[in-house]
């Protein structure tokens, strides 16, 4: 099943520590969320222990995640970033304000992915929910060859009941996974 994620519905949520607002694109509940997040201003990360969460950058540059271990370098456009929702974490910003999109998931109920894929990329995934979100630009992609296009900012939630094939034809796919254990 498919369905049609149009940003005129998606919801405006606070952070959970007040320091700005997530776009939340997609959830279920508090099993798991994708969402887009403006970060204008360096700061602590909202804790989500017993959550995994994975970030990938898609507007701005030099996003760095410090936590006590070190640190999380997100400064590269589309290269996802995996840590635990217990990390404590002060984000940096080297050369002003990002965007980001986050895949949350409650660690005890789902498997998470995040995945980016360009023009000519194939990728088989599990049964499960699957976003496909436009994060930069329009895109054309395939899901077990059936055409479609996404608009900048809009997604698509793909509910499979067994493994399927995501193509992306054109563009910049942004595809979050959620697997139920």
């Amino acid at each position: 099943m498919i369905t049609r994620l149009d940003p005129s519905q998606y919801r405006r949520t606070p952070w959970k520590n007040g320091g700005g607002v997530t776009v939340d694109i997609a959830e279920q509940g508090d099993v798991w969320r994708f969402g887009r997040t403006p970060i204008t201003a360096a700061g602590p990360f909202s804790d989500y222990s017993g959550f995994d969460r994975l970030q990938v950058l898609v507007a701005g540059r030099g996003l760095v995640l410090d936590t006590p271990d070190g640190e999380i370098d997100v400064r590269t456009p589309f290269k996802p970033v995996r840590f635990t929702g217990e990390t404590r974490i002060v984000s940096r910003l080297e050369a002003g304000p990002v965007e980001v999109v986050n895949l949350i998931g409650a660690r005890d109920k789902v498997r998470l992915a995040l995945d980016v894929l360009t023009a000519g990329s194939t990728l088989n995934i599990e049964a499960g929910t699957h976003l496909a979100y436009a994060a930069h630009g329009d895109l054309t992609l395939e899901v077990d060859g059936a055409p479609l296009d996404l608009a900048l900012d809009h997604a698509l939630r793909v509910e499979t009941s067994s493994p399927s094939m995501i193509a992306c034809t054109g563009g910049v796919l942004l595809l979050g996974s959620v697997i139920c254990v």
